[in-house]
């Protein structure tokens, strides 16, 4: 059976508090529903300073879903290391995988937004030795025993649950990542499918004598809406996907690979681009498709249309999918 994701971000541009708290406390029963319909895992992530109220705060939101659920996964894709104090990312992630038995992916990424750096007051130059830094000490960290850090002794408590340590891959689309995640034995997760990356990981992996894997996306992984009426569903929500792909299109360069890479400026662009597609049940059934990630709350959707988008999802396609 392909692997099942619900993907949340809560965007809601120009809300205000009770709309956004709506959006929050509906995404969260929206994994309990996920959860209760076999989906394999919830994906979210972190950005900062958004004027569409992008959700700063991943590991708050991924422990209300362990809260709300029993089975399915959380996978923060990606926390942006070097915003982070390395000790209290630490304790964060440890207490998350001790609440989830283990549920929590973390996907550990530098970030390509300099203004979200200038945000905390930290130096976007120093990005990739921060990374290093995070990196290492949570490693440390989490095997519950004294460390030197900064010059100092410390210990970190709990322990997490996992053994010997909480699912953590190392993010990116550069040979600077790869290298990072073989140097520290740590699974490498490609932003895109970049098979050339993934071959100059299992050569770092060789050079430096460790052992991982990597988890890329599909050479096509579209963001999914389920909709009994895909023509009337695009010209209704269709600017939702719009906003969003354009708000990813502002920040990515040219050196910048993301699954979710988009030119489209206009939502008729954007439906013959495919990488948001919004299919009936049936034809989502028949896609063929290795990963099915539903976006039900895409650039603010309303929360009604997310509901009938989710429960096709759970109702009509999961059950109907080959075992």
């Amino acid at each position: 059976m392909p692997v099942s994701v619900v993907r949340f971000n809560l965007v809601e541009p120009g809300a205000d508090s009770a709309s956004l708290g709506a959006r929050y406390r509906a995404a969260v029963e929206m994994a309990a529903y996920a959860d209760e319909h076999g989906v394999t895992t919830v994906q979210t992530e972190e950005h900062h300073g958004v004027d569409n109220n992008w959700l700063p705060s991943p590991f708050a939101f991924a422990g209300a879903v362990f809260g709300a659920t029993r089975n399915i996964a959380v996978t923060v894709s990606a926390v942006i290391g070097p915003l982070h104090d390395p000790l209290r990312l630490a304790e964060d992630i440890a207490v998350l995988d001790l609440l989830g038995a283990g549920r929590l992916v973390t996907v550990a990424g530098i970030g390509y937004r300099p203004e979200e750096y200038a945000l905390f007051d930290v130096e976007w130059k120093r990005r990739g030795r921060l990374q290093d830094e995070v990196l290492e000490t949570v490693l440390k960290a989490w095997t519950g025993e004294e460390f030197e850090y900064r010059g100092r002794t410390v210990r970190i408590t709990p322990r997490p649950f996992t053994d010997p340590h909480p699912l953590l891959l190392v993010g990116g689309s550069s040979k600077a990542a790869a290298r990072r995640a073989a140097r520290l034995g740590l699974p490498f997760f490609p932003s895109a499918h970049l098979p050339e990356l993934e071959a100059y990981y299992k050569e770092k992996l060789t050079e430096y004598g460790t052992e991982g894997w990597t988890m890329m996306p599909t050479a096509q992984t579209p963001l999914l809406h389920i909709a009994e009426d895909p023509d009337r569903a695009w010209a209704q929500y269709g600017k939702h996907f719009l906003h969003e792909a354009r708000t990813y299109a502002s920040w990515q360069s040219g050196d910048i690979h993301s699954a979710v890479r988009s030119s489209a400026t206009t939502v008729e662009e954007l439906r013959v681009e495919g990488v948001y597609r919004i299919l009936t049940p049936q034809e989502c059934v028949t896609a063929g498709l290795d990963n099915l990630v539903l976006h039900p709350l895409a650039g603010g959707m309303p929360l009604e249309e997310g509901w009938r988008s989710l429960r096709l999802f759970g109702e009509a396609v999961l059950p109907a999918l080959p075992a």
